[in-house]
């Protein structure tokens, strides 16, 4: 597996994880009056980021993570715009993409500890 590739699924789960966190918070205040859906926009993800890890906005820029608020005034859960049952879809998602990029990643570091070892 080339760098690139690795860098990829870095920055895969990179995502992955910001999402977790931005789902959950979605999930948490589904009943709070006012709150506004968040989500991660990751447009640059797979054109720009290759080369570089992401990071989050702010933290300098060259940022490729965003968290964006969604301003739609629709009252989906009579409290918010926040919809349970569309945030636990990407929650299941979200886990699947994150578990095949941990396990290549894996794959990957294993194959190279066989070959220091000897191939064994």
């Amino acid at each position: 597996m080339p760098f690139p590739t690795n860098r990829i699924l870095e920055n895969v789960l990179d995502y992955t994880a910001l999402k977790q966190k931005v789902i959950g918070q979605n999930i948490a205040n589904s009943e709070t009056i006012g709150y506004k859906r968040r989500d991660v926009e990751f447009k640059d993800l797979f054109n720009k980021g290759i080369n570089e890890p992401l990071q989050l906005k702010g933290a300098n820029d060259k940022s490729k993570l965003r968290i964006v608020v969604d301003e739609s005034n629709e009252n989906i859960s009579g409290f918010n715009n926040v919809d349970v049952n569309k945030e636990m879809a990407e929650l299941a998602e979200n886990t699947i993409m994150f578990k095949f990029a941990a396990k290549k990643i894996n794959a990957y570091f294993r194959s190279l500890q066989s070959v220091i070892k000897g191939g064994s």
